[in-house]
């Protein structure tokens, strides 16, 4: 079985994301999508909302399993038996710091390999920072974001208030 990581914040989880989980399908037998914990990035959703927002978008999907780490990408490809990492890149800013991140693992464990995909023209500006950034000041993300995750994030938004 060819099995594959898609590591990230997911916070939250986007269209973009979404093209590449749904891309990387069409490559792997099982793609894990691993929420990491991430606090040092202090994320708007906490690391339950972020699993239980792309469980609910991926939940159709039966190659796709989600969960949430908060250990080093190369003990969790062992404990998960993947040697396979998917990553998104959107533009060339991104491709600097995935190169050393893919480098920097792969001086880690040898056998890991990182698959760099790129999201469709129509999400390749589809980023978690942007969409923060406008639900910030309550502007609009529904066609940012896949349906699942921005009913969950209105009803929270809705609780809130």
């Amino acid at each position: 079985m060819r099995r594959a990581i898609y590591p990230g914040t997911f916070d939250p989880i986007t269209n973009g994301h979404y093209d590449i989980i749904k891309r990387a399908c069409k490559i792997f037998d099982e793609i894990i999508v691993a929420v990491a914990e991430s606090e040092a990035k202090k994320p708007m959703f906490d690391h339950d909302q972020r699993i239980a927002m792309a469980k609910a978008v991926t939940q159709s999907n039966p190659k796709v399993k989600v969960i949430g780490f908060e250990n080093l990408l190369v003990n969790l490809s062992d404990e998960l038996d993947a040697n396979f990492i998917i990553r998104g890149l959107r533009a060339v800013s991104d491709f600097e710091y995935e190169l050393q991140m893919g480098y920097a693992n792969a001086s880690l464990k040898k056998d890991l390999e990182t698959i760099y995909l790129m999201p469709s023209l129509k999400h390749a500006f589809v980023s978690s920072s942007v969409v923060r950034s406008i639900l910030h000041f309550d502007g609009r993300v529904d066609h940012l974001l896949p349906a699942e995750a921005y009913e969950m994030i209105m009803r929270e938004k809705k609780e809130e208030h």
